[in-house]
């Protein structure tokens, strides 16, 4: 499948993407999956807005996020195994509403694996990675 990642001009470093907030890397790689998955949805389908909502929701929830996580977890190098546990050890002020919270923590590691991936342009490795999860 193409590059379905829209990619910024400018990337940052490591050390500075590093030196986020994990929950900020957390926020931007859910947009990113949100993103990619709509995209692939919407390419690979012809079915209305709402069922396509519907099926995006499925792979975006927090226990969809936590499997797909554990599933990655044996082909992440140890930077980007770093980063996970670092999300998914922060210090958390809202709680889940739909998920345990074990699935909500390892959710918001994805997910700034994600977008700590994104920022620092390494867009072949998050398309690879994103494409592994594919149901």
């Amino acid at each position: 499948m193409q590059d379905t990642i829209p990619f910024l001009n400018t990337v940052i470093s490591k050390a500075e993407a590093d030196a986020l907030n994990p929950l900020v890397l957390a926020f931007v790689g859910d947009s990113v999956q949100q993103l990619y998955v709509r995209t692939r949805l919407a390419l690979n389908s012809q079915k209305k807005a709402g069922e396509l909502h519907k099926l995006a929701t499925l792979e975006i929830k927090a226990p969809a996020q936590a499997d797909a996580a554990e599933r990655l977890m044996p082909f992440l190098t140890e930077e980007e195994t770093a980063v996970f546990r670092r999300a998914r050890n922060a210090h958390y002020t809202t709680s889940a509403k739909n998920a345990t919270i074990g699935d909500y923590k390892k959710a918001s590691g994805f997910e700034a694996l994600l977008g700590w991936l994104y920022l620092t342009g390494a867009h072949d490795r998050l398309n690879e990675l994103l494409s592994m999860i594919l149901k």
